[in-house]
């Protein structure tokens, strides 16, 4: 980057409340205490936390939070979207998302659709979207900080993946950029790290554009 120092960067972040079989989602309380955590810390120059908002876990149902934060950006604006894995016991950082609905249980407005295109015009369920973003970069960002994480070409089917496809489309659309990261649950990795592992998250994004 030299002199010119890195480009000013709003990033918007979402996460999950609960669902079937995840009573407690811990990106909900990451998002909620996100902005009071980064006021404590800090971020780098030029890099400004945008909205946090906490999205039903509803592929449909999340459309209209999503696009409301999404649409309201003026200016250089990325979107970090966080959901949970409750078999993982690592950090993945999602390249990729799929055309594809096949949610294994009903979502929180009791739709449950199976092999259904998320958008019909893009064409079959094989369609994949990619993340714009520096994934490698971003990822040996998180390795120094000694985080157990990897990347992850499988979002899954369900509404982590819903919501990833469309943000990616819309990011697309706007010049902008979209990540999607699983976390594991608190009782794998504990709150006060994945607290740290978001920060650094923001960072490493910040410092891969």
């Amino acid at each position: 980057m030299g002199s010119e120092g890195p480009r000013a960067i709003t990033i918007h972040v979402t996460g999950f409340k609960k669902f079937q079989g995840v009573p407690e989602n811990p990106t909900e309380a990451i998002v909620n205490n996100l902005k009071e955590y980064v006021e404590r810390r800090g971020l780098p120059a030029g890099v400004t936390l945008g909205s946090c908002t906490v999205l039903d876990v509803a592929g449909d149902g999340a459309l209209p939070q999503l696009y409301q934060t999404m649409e309201s950006a003026i200016s250089k604006t990325d979107s970090l979207h966080l959901g949970v894995n409750s078999g993982a016991v690592r950090f993945a950082i999602e390249h990729q998302a799929a055309n594809e609905a096949t949610f294994r249980c009903p979502d929180e407005l009791g739709w449950q659709p199976q092999q259904l295109p998320i958008v019909l015009e893009d064409g079959g369920i094989s369609q994949t979207r990619k993340t714009s973003m520096h994934v490698d970069a971003i990822l040996k960002s998180l390795k120094k900080g000694a985080y157990d994480v990897m990347i992850s070409g499988n979002a899954g089917r369900f509404v982590c993946n819903y919501v990833y496809y469309h943000s990616l489309r819309f990011a697309e659309q706007k010049g902008n950029k979209s990540l999607f990261v699983h976390v594991p649950l608190f009782a794998r990795i504990d709150q006060e790290t994945q607290m740290r592992f978001t920060a650094s998250l923001l960072d490493a994004i910040a410092s891969a554009c």
